[in-house]
């Protein structure tokens, strides 16, 4: 009994750490890094991220919880399949908000492409859900690799390493929300796989 406490404990502190929120900001973290925006002024870089995370994260996450509070339900009732759509609907006017002011205050193309695929990747499975429960969190994992992916074509590096360590954390992810009876096998590999093919495209061909 204890030994099930505790794995089911990793799983839950897996699932926060891996919040499907949080693609847009380590994307633009990662670009920050790793790209030629490594030269921003650290000022700028800050002021793009505190928007990105006010929009994508701390906003979203507010109001998700306040409507969770107000239907008087817990994070597994939350979790069934024909309640996510308001929380999809949250999260996609936050994501698109988030991109209209990164438009509005002539933000290079990258970051704004950021944005634009982690909003296509929550249309995608709000899209989804309406028939099928899809894993959002895996979905996220497969948005950081789907874009790394197209970012290395445009780019010019080798990103095999970089999407090991996303393949295994995407498994990390998916078991933990499998433990927690949130998902079953076949819908964390459809996120994840789906978070990949959208995000990629998205940075590619918009």
């Amino acid at each position: 009994m204890r030994r099930e406490t505790q794995l089911i404990l990793v799983a839950r502190i897996m699932s926060a750490l891996f919040n499907p929120f949080y693609l847009p900001i380590v994307g633009l973290m990662a670009l920050f890094l790793f790209s030629y925006m490594s030269i921003f002024p650290l000022s700028y870089k800050l002021q793009v991220l505190c928007i990105v995370y006010l929009f994508t994260i701390l906003l979203p996450t507010a109001l998700i919880r306040l409507y969770q509070h107000w239907q008087g339900w817990n994070l597994i009732e939350l979790g069934h399949r024909e309640r996510r759509i308001i929380p999809y609907v949250i999260a996609i006017l936050c994501y698109f908000a988030c991109y209209y002011i990164m438009e509005r205050i002539h933000m290079p193309h990258f970051m704004g492409s950021i944005v634009v695929a982690a909003l296509l990747v929550q249309v995608t499975c709000a899209m989804i859900n309406v028939w099928w429960k899809i894993s959002t969190h895996t979905a996220a994992i497969g948005g950081m690799g789907g874009a790394l992916f197209a970012f290395a074509e445009y780019l010019g590096f080798n990103p095999v390493w970089w999407l090991a360590i996303i393949f295994l954390v995407a498994g990390g992810v998916g078991t933990s929300r499998m433990i927690l009876r949130q998902h079953s096998l076949s819908q964390v590999i459809g996120g994840f796989w789906t978070g990949f093919l959208v995000a990629a495209l998205a940075i590619l061909f918009l």
